[in-house]
This record gives structure tokens, sequence and C-alpha cells, in this order.
């Protein structure tokens, strides 16, 4: 029996809690590293070596650095070295492919074209030892000396594979020195079930939803039935990432550990700014502070920002993935926020704020379009008829799926706000009793929900791990 990603996870999960509790404190790095390479030997055997490469040349990189502290030319030279080594090997597995199918295309060149399978969390893992390299070299955070506790950063098997993207500094002190606590990994364990819910119980069921329309002719279909469908993509998408991060951020509890919130309620956003404040936080933060800030950041002439603002949401796009697609997605949005910032943003702030959300999330829709279709062409079929260039506005099929999904859709845009947290919690603070038992009960009942899903359902993926 092949066993999905999830699967697997849940079943690896126990053993891996018990094997680590089970060890003395100083070998419970080793033990995480060790777990942790066998969870991704699971599904890349191969490219733990490359992961391992990239962990030693980091951490060698990091006590040249550290060796070389007076010498300020030599220590800017070990840190381009680093920066190539990592950005070589993304590339190459990456893009390569990519970049020669274009040259090819372009030139009409018959250049070999490298057929290298994409490592699981290339993306992630390399800037994450990526951000390790330039802070230590910007001394925001001290050499680790210990091969084993930073293998133990690098494949740390909650977040390795679909973030959140954790940068040494955060950390760093819990690396050496941590104490868990129950009252800590009981935290994690509710963030982990309340993650694998909003994965298994609204993404997946969002998912299907999607596939069933994505899969149709966009002649075929109403206005009404392709928004529908996009919508569906909406949730699918953030459930499912905010779903892992959650299960992630979870996991690192239960460990000891504190890693980064990587998503703050998005589609309640009012500006497309403030969308990418709250969507995939960690990755936002680390193209802002290793590639928008040295670029000058806001501290330059309008057409400097809007050079640097460009290039940075073209390689968004681009990290992503390599598709012509992503690169639309990346440049969409980088337009958006710059017509933002320099044409209409301080109207907008001016306006109502459901004038607001409605601009913003009817953006974000458009821009999951271009991320959606691999195929340019099948994307702009796709807002054609979501402009009515399919069949019409609506038809019977768009109510159908109105009346078969309607619940699931009131569900994850309620799910989508803060209302039902800030509900729990003022009944916790009313009623703690109640709040406890109610508590309880859901956990229980969503992880056997999740459970029974997982073993029955067919349609089970994780959207990021591609990335």
């Amino acid at each position: 029996m092949v066993f999905s990603s999830l699967s697997f996870l849940l079943l690896f999960l126990p053993a891996a809690v018990v094997l680590y509790f089970a060890v003395p404190r100083r070998a419970r790095n080793l033990v995480l590293f060790l777990i942790s390479l066998v969870f991704y030997a699971w599904g890349e055997p191969v490219y733990v070596v490359l992961m391992l490469f990239s962990t030693v040349v980091d951490y060698v990189h990091g006590l040249l650095m550290a060796r070389w502290d007076g010498r300020p030319a030599a220590r800017r030279a070990v840190l381009i070295s680093s920066v190539l080594i990592n950005l070589g090997l993304l590339g190459f597995f990456k893009y390569a492919g990519f970049a020669l199918t274009a040259l090819n295309q372009a030139l009409s060149l018959s250049l070999p074209v490298p057929k290298v399978a994409l490592p699981i969390g290339i993306s992630f893992y390399t800037f994450q030892t990526m951000s390790y390299s330039i802070d230590v070299y910007r001394r925001k955070c001290p050499v680790q000396r210990n091969i084993i506790s930073f293998g133990c950063y690098v494949a740390m098997f909650p977040q390795l594979i679909a973030g959140p993207i954790v940068r040494y500094v955060t950390i760093a002190q819990e690396l050496d020195c941590r104490r868990e606590t129950w009252d800590q990994f009981y935290a994690g364990v509710k963030q982990f079930i309340l993650g694998l819910g909003k994965k298994v119980l609204l993404a997946n069921s969002a998912g299907l939803m999607w596939s069933g329309i994505s899969a149709q002719s966009a002649a075929s279909l109403s206005a009404l039935t392709a928004w529908l469908g996009i919508l569906a993509f909406a949730f699918q998408i953030y459930f499912d990432f905010s779903g892992y991060s959650d299960m992630a951020i979870g996991l690192g509890r239960m460990f000891g550990f504190t890693f980064p919130e990587n998503f703050r309620y998005p589609y309640t956003a009012r500006s497309v700014s403030d969308f990418w404040r709250r969507w995939h936080i960690t990755l936002s933060t680390w193209f802002r502070e290793y590639l928008y800030i040295p670029l000058g950041g806001n501290r330059v002439s309008v057409p400097r920002n809007i050079l640097n603002l460009a290039l940075v949401w073209l390689l968004t796009g681009l990290w992503h993935g390599a598709s012509w697609n992503f690169l639309v997605w990346g440049g969409y949005f980088g337009l958006m926020l710059i017509l933002e910032k320099f044409v209409y943003g301080a109207a907008l702030k001016k306006a109502p704020a459901a004038v607001g959300w409605a601009y913003t999330f009817l953006t974000v829709l458009v821009g999951w379009v271009f991320f959606s279709f691999d195929d340019l062409g099948a994307g702009a079929r796709y807002l054609s008829a979501m402009l009515g260039g399919g069949a019409g506005f609506w038809d019977a099929a768009a109510l159908r799926l109105l009346l078969d999904y309607g619940l699931l859709l009131t569900l994850c845009a309620a799910a989508s706000t803060p209302l039902p947290a800030a509900w729990f919690a003022r009944l916790g603070a009313r009623r703690p009793r109640l709040h406890a038992v109610l508590l309880g009960a859901l956990l229980v009942l969503g992880f056997a929900l999740c459970l029974t899903y997982v073993v029955d359902a067919g349609y089970n993926p994780f959207l990021y791990f591609r990335f």
C-alpha cells in the first residue's frame, strides 16, 4: 500500500515523539536530526545527500567567517561563496530546464535540457541556510559550532518541506538551550490538530470542487461557475498551506521550538500590501530582509523603488516555480503593489472598509487564476469565462454547485476570519469549564474525522510540497 505524505506523517509522528522524549536532553538534537533525515528520505531518498551537502556548505562557511572575523574582505568572499553555491544548487535543480527550454524556443536552438526531479522543499531549506550565512556575516546571530545542532535546524522535519521559512536567528537560542513543558506540548497538539483539520476537512473538500470545475473547458463555464471555481481554489490553497504551517508550528512547540507565524487571516486584508503582510509571512519577510532592503528599500528615488518592487515580485513569483505563469503572477502582484503605493493607495485608505476588502479580495482571486494554470492560454480563457465569455453569466450547473457546495464555502469563509476564534476565546473567559469540555470534544472529534478522511480519501495533496 502506498501512503500519502500526510498518511506517512501521521504514522511517523508518534514514534518520532516517543523516541525524542525517551533520550537524554543532550541527545535530543541528534535524535531530531536523524528522524528528520528518515522523514525526508521517505519522499526523497536520493536528495537527502543534496540537503546534507547544503548543510555542510553553510556550516563550514559560518566557521570560516568566524575564523576570519577581523578580515572584512575575506568574510565578504565567504558570504559570496555561500550565496553562489546555494543559488547555484537551487538554479540547477529548479530552473535549469525552464531556462534552457525558453532559450531553445527564443533562439531556435537545440540545447540539451536536463531532466532532473525537483527535490522536495529545496526552496524552503535553501532560503533557511542562506539566511544563516547572511545573518552570521551581519553579526546578527552567533556561529553554530555544533554541526548536529545546525543539521537539526536545516533538516527539522516539521517545517522542512513546506515551511514556514524559519530564520536561524529565530531559533538559535532554542537549538542550544530549550525546555520542553507539558503546557507547551499541549498547545502544540492543539495547533497541530487545528492545522490538520484545516488541511483535511476544508482544503481537500474545496480542492475537489476546484478540480471538477477546472477540468472542464472554459468555454462551457458560466461566469458564476468560474467565480465559484476560483473561490474554491482560493480556499483550497489557503487552508492547505496555512493548515500545514499550523501543523509545523504545532510540532515545533511539541519539540520545544517557537516557529514564526506564517498566516494572519489574509482574506480579511483591506489592501494588497496588507494581504502580503498576512500571507506567507515568512517568505515576504525573507525577501524584504535579504533583497528589498539591501537594494535600498524605500530610501531611494521613486523610479528605483519601482524597479526594486518589480524585481522582488518577479523573483517571488519565480520562487514558486519554474513556469511562466508564476512569473506573470509575481509581476501582476508587483504591478498592483506599485499602483497601490504610488497611485491610489491614499484614496484606498480613506475608502470604507468594505470597499478596501472587496477590491483586495477580487484582486487576489484574479491573481489565483494566473497561479493555478500552468498554461497561460488556459488561464486567459478561464479569466474570460469569469467575465461572461464562456457559457453566459449563470446556468443550472452553477446553481447546482451552489446547492452542493454552499455550506462548504460558507464554512471556509467563516474559518478565514478571526470571528470563530474570537467567539471561542470569549466563551473561555465567561464559561471556562464549558470551554474546556467543548475544546476537548472538538479536538478528539476533529482528529477522528481527519484520520477517517485520510484513510478513506484518495485526494490528499499538499500544494506547497512542489515548491
